[in-house]
């Protein structure tokens, strides 16, 4: 869950998370194995409606369901496809709550020692978030009204996030920046990276062993019934939307003539015949040094190389223009580098700065435009700043409808949209009862609303493609539940053939792991198996060259150094391809004294490591000081509730 808490720090959807970045690698990373020593279970003293009590201050059911979804949502950004049952599954839900848990923890304390964040504070750090930005970049109230429905928090909630992670923040940064670790502390863990083993790899593939017979129905049965989670289809949704694209506005959109030649009057500055120069100068505060440099280039040394032997660096502007020129440096200047030949160096001139000097590069006339000619360029201008106004007026139209409570029905009666309907959908934009299904990038944030959304609900707006943007609304929740075997037999028959095999494969492995440990060499172990198989492969490295891999550490070599010599043991192979048989013969010791970058490289992660030690006592004392209670019997409501299979009130 390393993964998806890392992941939270770009989510749009976190906003809390967006603003306690530090916080969210402490809590996370930091304090996440704290467990608490007061955990308690249903009729421990916790509300029925709560998951947990940290000292006096509840955790309801709805808010760790309400943040789980705000953190699946996060999770999204990178992996897409991640649905809710795969979340919690995947420890999301505990995740969820230990860190809403420390951070209450955390926070209480912080305010028992008299730690506080002030109003300003909050309101800085509201104001700094890009999601409350209007398009001129400043804070805008509807943008943070959006915001908070879309986070589905109040304002008051999204404060109380601010203070928490900030107060939060203060406690935790002092402790995991203790990282002091002794030389001699560092040495012996970098010896061990030196330390190199030898042995042997071979592997027992799954296929080798053969499909076998048929399975029976009665074996096809029980299989389904241990493995019903395998073929379960996760939770999807039905969307409503209405698209509006610049195409759809675009015959209302069409210039007239009276606005062109408007637009042409208005722009005439732009469409006159101009000249542009490519100049290199330089300004010197020395008059002496200027025209020493100034006879220099004129006696041929090229101005650049003149300008950079003087311990300056040369100021290049291409395709500039005279007024342009002029306000950068003064009219008589520009007079004077726009009145000479290409090639001509001028200088030194007196400004107010010191002395220029000037080369003129290159000289490029631009022909004036007619409104004949400059008519395709306007036309293309004007059309996508009328349709940007039209798009805008709808924007705003359904915006007023929605904050006046209308239905979807409502809203696409009466801007003439076409409704739409998907069909039902995963988190990550397939539909399960199409296989040549491929998730659509535009419809990529109107999943994502839907997915945030709940029934009842009112509709909302998200852009839709690079230039376009939908209204949305959900309109039917799909519960996550397994296909009927008689749908799947095909998928059961092979995946029961795939899982026989592998036991199979396994057993022969077994056997042949126990022969090694008792003298007999892997390869002679491996071929009384009578399957055809490779023969083993020696291996040999150090610690230092297996964790230097850009590509991760095998699995087989992870094991083999934590084995002690002359003993084999077996690995599974990923996705049930078959066993490894791994064999270590040898173990040479390593020895770092001397070598002070490896040195300094394990004191560096020793220290990190030690930071974060003591952080994860600081919040274990926390804990233990502030008080906390779980309720497990509604901590497994909100997760049957969450993976489809329980009340989801």
């Amino acid at each position: 869950m390393l993964t998806l808490i890392r992941r939270l720090i770009n989510s749009k959807a976190g906003v809390f998370v967006a603003l306690g970045l530090l916080v969210v690698i402490m809590i996370g990373f930091a304090l996440g194995d704290i467990t608490g020593a007061r955990s308690g279970f249903g009729g421990s003293g916790v509300a029925t409606d709560s998951v947990a009590e940290v000292g006096d201050v509840p955790i309801t059911a709805v808010e760790l369901r309400q943040r789980a979804q705000n953190d699946l949502d996060g999770a999204r950004q990178d992996q897409p496809t991640l649905d809710m049952v795969q979340y919690v599954n995947g420890g999301g839900l505990d995740s969820t709550l230990e860190r809403n848990i420390n951070a209450l923890a955390l926070t209480q304390f912080a305010k028992v020692e008299g730690m506080t964040a002030s109003k300003r504070l909050v309101d800085g750090r509201i104001a700094s978030l890009p999601q409350t930005h209007g398009i001129d970049g400043k804070f805008s109230q509807a943008a943070y009204d959006q915001l908070l429905s879309r986070l589905r928090r109040s304002d008051q909630q999204i404060r109380e996030d601010i203070a928490r992670d900030t107060l939060t923040q203060h406690m935790i940064l002092p402790t995991l920046r203790a990282r002091q670790v002794p030389a001699s502390l560092a040495l012996p863990y970098a010896s061990l990276l030196l330390e190199k083993r030898e042995g042997l790899i071979g592997f027992i593939p799954t296929p080798a062993v053969g499909k076998g017979a048929p399975p029976t129905d009665a074996e096809l049965a029980a299989f389904y019934k241990r493995n019903v989670a395998r073929y379960t289809v996760p939770e999807r949704r039905v969307i409503r939307y209405a698209v509006v694209t610049p195409d759809q506005v675009k015959a209302g959109a069409t210039p007239t003539e009276a606005e062109i030649a408007k637009a042409y009057q208005a722009q005439r500055a732009k469409f006159l015949p101009t000249e542009k120069r490519d100049l290199v100068q330089v300004v010197i505060g020395d008059q002496a040094a200027a025209n020493a440099l100034a006879a220099t280039v004129k006696a041929g040394t090229p101005i650049e190389a003149a300008i950079r032997a003087t311990g300056l660096e040369p100021n290049t502007l291409t395709g500039v223009e005279k007024a342009a020129y002029a306000g950068q440096s003064s009219p008589e200047i520009a007079d004077a580098a726009f009145g000479a030949a290409k090639g001509t160096v001028l200088g030194p001139l007196r400004t107010a700065l010191g002395y220029v000097v000037v080369k003129v590069n290159g000289i490029e006339k631009v022909a004036g435009k007619s409104l004949d000619q400059a008519r395709p360029e306007l036309v293309t201008a004007l059309t996508a700043e009328k349709s940007l106004v039209a798009m805008s007026k709808i924007h705003d139209a359904l915006d007023d409808a929605i904050g006046n409570s209308a239905t979807f029905d409502e809203i696409v009666a009466d801007q003439k949209l076409e409704a739409k309907l998907s069909p039902p959908l995963t988190a990550g934009g397939i539909n399960p009862d199409d296989p040549a299904s491929k998730p659509d990038p535009a419809f990529s944030q109107a999943l994502a609303a839907a997915f945030g959304a709940e029934q009842g609900d009112d509709p909302q707006l998200v852009q839709f493609g690079t230039d376009g943007f939908a209204v949305v609304a959900l309109g039917k929740i799909v519960a996550a539940a397994p296909r009927q075997a008689a749908q799947i037999r095909d998928a059961l028959v092979r995946d029961f053939q795939i899982d026989r095999a592998q036991r199979l494969a396994r057993q022969l492995t077994v056997d042949a792991i126990a022969k090694v440990n008792k003298g007999m060499p892997l390869a002679q172990a491996m071929a009384e198996t009578k399957l055809s198989i490779p023969a083993p492969q020696k291996v040999g490295f150090s610690r230092l060259q297996i964790e230097g891999n850009p590509q991760g550490v095998p699995a087989p070599l992870t094991l083999m150094f934590s084995m002690k010599a002359k003993n084999a043991k077996l690995l599974e192979g990923p996705n049930k391809s078959g066993w490894f048989l791994i064999y270590l013969n040898s173990i040479t010791p390593g020895n770092a004294t001397g070598n002070a970058a490896l040195i300094a490289r394990k004191n560096a992660e020793l220290g990190s490591y030690l930071g974060g030690e003591y952080t994860r006592q600081l919040g274990e004392a926390v804990r233990r000081q502030i008080g906390v209670k779980k309720n497990a019997k509604a901590i497994a409501g909100v997760r049957a509730a969450l993976t489809g299979q329980g009340d989801s009130n």
